[in-house]
């Protein structure tokens, strides 16, 4: 069994939730039922129904309009992230159920199957419970109040699955599998 610790990154415009969003970075930590970390993986994702950033979501992500430029449109990408993953069972564990669905959206605008997308936990709803705060708290909140710290930059998809593994290890023997 892994635990596929990942977080993605798509495109965003300020104040506008008019627009279909689109992943362009998928980050991801693999850890072993040992809670050891085992590989990660990164890649960008060219955006095919509104290929051009906004600056809001290149200032807030710092991904830049060549990273998504160079970078493989979803089918490939995905099956890249699929490889990846391998054969073993696996848990996708994510913060918050937003990643869950955006997979889910992005398999069906490329008409991709997504029967692989199973086994998910929102880390960040469990630790809500764990708290008293059904909703959950922010990441940057979460690895505050365990005392850990961020590393890298928030809302770079491999930095922010990195920092959601170090809050899965800490809270690991509370988290329901299932």
């Amino acid at each position: 069994m892994n635990y596929i610790i990942f977080d993605l990154e798509a495109t965003c415009w300020e104040n506008d939730r008019t627009k279909q969003n689109e992943i362009i970075e998928i980050g991801a930590v693999k850890m072993n039922t040992k809670l050891e970390f085992v590989d990660e993986f990164q890649t960008f994702i060219k955006p095919k129904v509104h290929p051009w950033l906004s600056d809001f979501c290149k200032e807030l992500t710092s991904i830049t309009q060549e990273n998504v430029n160079a970078a493989p449109y979803f089918p490939q990408a995905i099956g890249k992230f699929q490889e990846w993953i391998g054969k073993e069972d696996y848990f996708l564990c994510s913060w918050g159920f937003y990643d869950k669905s955006q997979l889910k959206k992005d398999c069906e605008l490329n008409r991709v199957r997504q029967e692989w997308i199973k086994n998910h936990i929102s880390i960040k709803h469990q630790h809500g419970k764990m708290i008293g705060n059904e909703r959950g708290v922010g990441m940057e909140r979460a690895l505050h109040m365990l005392k850990l710290q961020l590393d890298g930059t928030h809302h770079r998809g491999i930095d922010d699955a990195r920092n959601i593994a170090k809050i899965f290890i800490k809270i690991f023997d509370k988290l329901e599998l299932q």
